[in-house]
């Protein structure tokens, strides 16, 4: 039986890809509502400077995504950037228009919509507080939501000025902030037995611990807040939250 034709492409840009579930997802989606057609891909891009090559190779692309590191450098390239995303400064997503051959290029963030309504319903009236570990593309879109939700926040970052170190996450900054956030890459597929280095020791059952990572499923970060009695969450309802929006864009012709 023939390979139907792709008429329309759609991909995620990033590096590593090998933790993403992303290609996966969106293929059982087009299969499931007989999208033929339609198919989604995995594009490792050693650096950002290596898009536009993929955009000239594939003319039928009308969307991507974009993964670590690239949801910052990514914008430099866009035509067009949602104010949403330009106030965050970073970009997630990116529906892709052909005008007399060329590709122009549009930036969303669904990034922050994914995680505001998988942390909501975990979140308590006292907790007011969230440490935010790293300051990259994805800890920018969950700082926006966090305030969004009148949340203060605390950057912790290894080299980021004003932010917290790590050496500086005391007993009293882990209890202080009910809600602990990582934004790293730390702790994924493969690299599954490193965590951020905070004094796991002070986290309560008053805590929430949110990781990002998905993959895998329990983090060892996730694991050592989960003994100490606090409540947890991987980001498989951020990521799958994201796509959820990102298809309105790439489908629905946003």
């Amino acid at each position: 039986m023939p390979r139907p034709i792709i008429s329309k492409l759609f991909a995620v840009i990033g590096n590593p890809l090998a933790q993403s579930y992303s290609k996966t997802y969106w293929n059982d989606i087009f299969k499931e509502k007989g999208m033929t057609s339609h198919f989604y891909d995995a594009k490792e891009l050693r650096t950002i400077k290596e898009l536009p090559s993929f955009l000239n190779a594939n003319h039928n692309l009308h969307g991507f995504n974009v993964t670590i590191p690239f949801k910052e450098s990514v914008i430099e390239y866009l035509d067009n950037v949602d104010p949403v995303a330009k106030e965050i400064g970073a970009v997630n997503t990116v529906k892709v228009s052909w005008v007399d051959g060329k590709p122009v290029l549009t930036g969303y963030n669904t990034d922050w919509i994914g995680f505001k309504n998988s942390l909501e319903p975990m979140l308590k009236p006292s907790d007011k507080k969230a440490l935010v570990l790293g300051t990259g593309g994805a800890s920018k879109s969950i700082v926006f939501a966090l305030k969004r939700m009148g949340i203060d926040v605390t950057l912790v970052s290894r080299t980021q000025e004003g932010a917290l170190r790590y050496e500086d996450i005391t007993d009293n900054v882990i209890k202080e902030h009910t809600i602990i956030i990582n934004a790293t890459p730390v702790g994924s597929f493969p690299a599954v037995t490193k965590c951020p280095d905070i004094p796991y020791e002070s986290i309560t059952p008053n805590h929430v611990v949110y990781d990002v990572i998905y993959n895998p499923i329990r983090t060892l970060f996730l694991q050592q807040a989960e003994l100490k009695g606090a409540s947890i969450k991987n980001g498989w309802e951020m990521f799958t939250g994201q796509a959820k929006e990102a298809w309105k864009i790439f489908i629905n012709e946003k």
